[in-house]
């Protein structure tokens, strides 16, 4: 478990935040976000969730890979969801769809109902992503599980939440380590040759050695914290966490904006709204 997350992040505003802050903050937004349902209001709610992005000042250039494909995995659920609905859900459950066209072989109907369905979930959980990036680019890699212990979270817990966390560019690193390996026996598993069975085909071979070296990697961090004792007694942290006065504010904002949500969302003032334009 030597790797971790790249600090993107490094030396920006947001990064110099007690790292507990962007765990509960991502907290709170998903409670408000999640009970918002207008997409104007969702809109505006996208951009803050931008504005704060912005100040962990993560370059465009290392997350764009893994921008494009979770923007392309919620659009592509959203459109199904669209699909299966028809758009007839929320308050446009039982009111008369405004059907755009119909899409071959089964008809299925996509009307302005399920578009702007479709539209406020996508800006929702674009924005839930924008808060939760600072997560991975923005905390110190040491700074995880201290700040979860600080929160109140088991020691166990705490330190199996970072070791996980840990694990998954671990595995990254592993997997391009053995197809380096591969490469100079003279072994390409990543050649373009062949249709998409071919080359899945050809990646098992890697499979196995990046399995196993995983497995072996994880049993040597079990005797490394066994002989150091760990879960025998109250663990102590070098790390010590306090909270200064932009950090209060911040949360104070990121609270006052769970109880607008739950407000809003309490008195019905955040129905599904028809996109004008579509009609």
């Amino acid at each position: 478990m030597r790797a971790a997350f790249p600090y993107l992040g490094r030396g920006s505003w947001l990064a110099s935040r007690d790292p507990r802050v962007l765990l509960v903050a991502a907290i709170l937004f998903v409670i408000g976000a999640s009970q918002l349902r207008d997409s104007r209001q969702l809109g505006v709610v996208l951009v803050l969730a931008l504005g704060y992005y912005c100040t962990a000042r993560i370059p465009w250039r290392a997350v764009r890979v893994q921008w494009i494909y979770l923007l392309a995995v919620i659009s592509f659920f959203a459109f199904f969801n669209t699909l299966i609905s028809g758009g007839r859900t929320g308050t446009f459950t039982g009111a008369e769809t405004h059907v755009l066209f119909t899409l071959p072989p089964f008809g299925a109907e996509i009307s302005a109902e399920g578009v702007s369905l479709m539209l406020s979930q996508v800006m929702r959980y674009a924005a839930v992503a924008a808060i939760g990036f600072p997560i991975a680019y923005a905390i110190a890699p040491g700074d995880l599980g201290v700040a979860l212990r600080r929160l109140g979270v088991a020691d166990k817990i705490a330190v199996m939440v970072d070791l996980t966390v840990r694990f998954i560019p671990t595995l990254a690193g592993e997997f391009a380590e053995t197809i380096d390996a591969q490469r100079v026996r003279g072994y390409d598993p990543t050649a373009r040759k062949g249709g998409p069975i071919t080359r899945l085909r050809r990646l098992a071979p890697i499979f196995v050695p990046v399995t196993v070296g995983s497995i072996a990697g994880a049993e040597d961090t079990i005797d490394a914290m066994d002989l150091r004792g760990f879960g025998v007694g109250r663990r102590t942290w070098l790390r010590h966490l306090k909270f200064d006065a932009f950090d209060f504010v911040l949360l104070g904002l990121f609270v006052l904006f769970a109880i607008v949500a739950t407000f809003l969302n309490v008195t019905g003032r955040t129905d599904h709204y028809l996109l004008p334009f579509l009609v």
